[in-house]
């Protein structure tokens, strides 16, 4: 019996084999870490398996969807937070979440507790999904390992493309289901076989290999970047015949990148010069230099400074 009914190139048989047996056997633990690359479909793979649990006691054709939109009542949605205006956004109310600092906090995990204090309504489990668990901070990591130590009727699913950034003893307390990033061939059937006719014709200057090499074993990346650089102005496209060498053509670019491009349009702006200037030059300090402008980029230095720095010392080069 196919338990996870999936649309999906996102799901290996390996991952599905083993939910399905889990849910063959209605013995579950008290957590699942689900770990793989970004983009590789473990969270639509966990709402799957959250909606299989939940229909094994209230079979209901409209828990996915309640799901999805966070209004099942035994369902508890954790995910990343930043501090806007003195009060806390959810990752998902916005959509420069990627440019604030994300954090997991302890009063989200003890928000946990009061829910699995509550009895249940629609089912006999009560379930947590915490999105990129590997960014609970460090009060809230003790919290959470206080709350699976305890006996409860809880199931907990975390997300993580970071496994060692969790606690070893929350590791050790979780089945751990593991996403393999996809092959080189898996990427190229996924493509083949996807309905977005866009893909084989990107750009002149991003071609399909560029893309399996930015992806990193992920189709939902893929996706990701295609939108991106469809999405890139055409005028910072005319400038990424790197590296630039005057330096009033360097701040204007600095500039125009920065106020122009999300957080991971940079990122990804990032990794396409690399392989770029890699092609070109063969220079490793490029490549290095472009690395440390990516950190400080994660580590919100002022973007326009940034770039300017990185792009003044690319400059400085013997190219």
């Amino acid at each position: 019996m196919n338990y996870l009914k999936t649309d999906n190139l996102l799901i290996t048989k390996e991952v599905n084999e083993h939910l399905e047996s889990i849910l063959k056997r209605k013995k579950f633990s008290n957590g699942y870490i689900f770990y793989g690359p970004e983009g590789i479909g473990k969270k639509q793979t966990a709402i799957q398996f959250i909606k299989e649990i939940f229909n094994q006691y209230s079979p209901n054709l409209n828990i996915e969807e309640r799901i999805k939109d966070n209004n099942y009542p035994d369902f508890l949605l954790i995910e990343p937070t930043y501090i806007f205006k003195g009060g806390l956004i959810n990752r998902s109310e916005s959509a420069h979440s990627k440019n604030k600092k994300e954090t997991i906090r302890i009063e989200q995990i003890r928000n946990i507790k009061n829910f699995l204090s509550q009895k249940s309504i629609e089912s006999d489990k009560k379930i947590v999904l915490i999105v990129d668990a590997d960014l609970l901070n460090e009060a809230a990591s003790n919290c959470l390992l206080k709350t699976l130590e305890e006996p409860t009727n809880g199931i907990f699913v975390l997300l993580t493309s970071r496994l060692n950034s969790l606690l070893d003893t929350i590791i050790s307390r979780c089945q751990i289901i593991r996403f393999k990033p996809f092959s080189y061939k898996q990427i190229k059937f996924f493509l083949k076989n996807s309905s977005d006719s866009f893909i084989e014709n990107t750009d002149k200057e991003l071609n399909l290999e560029d893309l399996i090499h930015f992806a990193n074993g992920s189709p939902g990346k893929i996706m990701h970047n295609i939108k991106i650089w469809k999405e890139l102005p055409e005028e910072i496209k005319d400038y990424l015949d790197f590296p630039l060498n005057d330096t009033l053509e360097i701040f204007k670019i600095s500039q125009m990148i920065s106020e122009e491009l999300e957080f991971d349009q940079q990122i990804f702006l990032i990794n396409f010069l690399q392989k770029k200037y890699w092609e070109k030059t063969k220079n490793k300090n490029i490549i290095i230099k472009l690395e440390d402008l990516k950190l400080n980029l994660k580590n919100f230095i002022q973007p326009r400074l940034a770039w300017e720095v990185a792009l003044l010392k690319i400059a400085m080069e013997d190219l």
